[in-house]
């Protein structure tokens, strides 16, 4: 396999399917890391929406505002699964190690935060336009999500390029 493109397949398939394996059955069952992640989440979310002045409510995953009714952080809308979307390709990508570790600690930090202003917006348009909830949790916000794994990703590939011997040394 001599082709730089199917190395990069090869590796990003073989990391996507251990992460699978990884997460569906040892951390989804556990749910300990679900968990805490949903939790830290919603904590965030709570303390920025009441900074616009919302009176917000908490209720284990449930976040919500007023006598609306919250919204649920369930396994597979905390990132978890964006974060391991987002690290497969960061880590079949050619680059020098200590420059992908410290990518991948700022790409999730920003993975993070991009989904603690998922859930402001569907917390507050939960309460406010419920009309659009559906539409925006479906795809809007959704989509925002996974366009920012991508530019991260797109940066990554090009920060990785500005360094052709570590990349030509890890192919070779």
């Amino acid at each position: 396999m001599n082709s730089p493109i199917l190395k990069f397949i090869a590796k990003a398939l073989v990391i996507f399917i251990g992460w699978y394996i990884l997460y569906e059955l040892w951390l989804l069952p556990a749910g300990d890391l679900d968990y805490w992640l949903s939790l830290n989440i919603i904590g965030t979310s709570a303390g920025i929406i009441e900074m616009f002045g919302f009176d917000v409510f908490t209720v284990n995953r449930i976040i919500g505002i007023g006598e609306y009714p919250g919204i649920e952080i369930i396994d597979g809308c905390n990132g978890i699964a964006a974060m391991g979307l987002f690290l497969g390709f960061i880590l079949a990508y050619p680059g020098d190690w200590k420059n992908k570790l410290s990518f991948c600690f700022v790409g999730i930090g920003i993975i993070y935060l991009v989904n603690i202003i998922r859930v402001v917006i569907l917390t507050i348009t939960q309460a406010k336009w419920p009309e659009f909830f559906d539409f925006t949790h479906d795809y809007s916000t959704t989509a925002i999500f996974y366009i920012v794994i991508f530019i991260l990703w797109m940066v990554w590939v090009n920060y990785a390029d500005a360094f052709p011997n570590e990349k030509a040394a890890e192919y070779a």
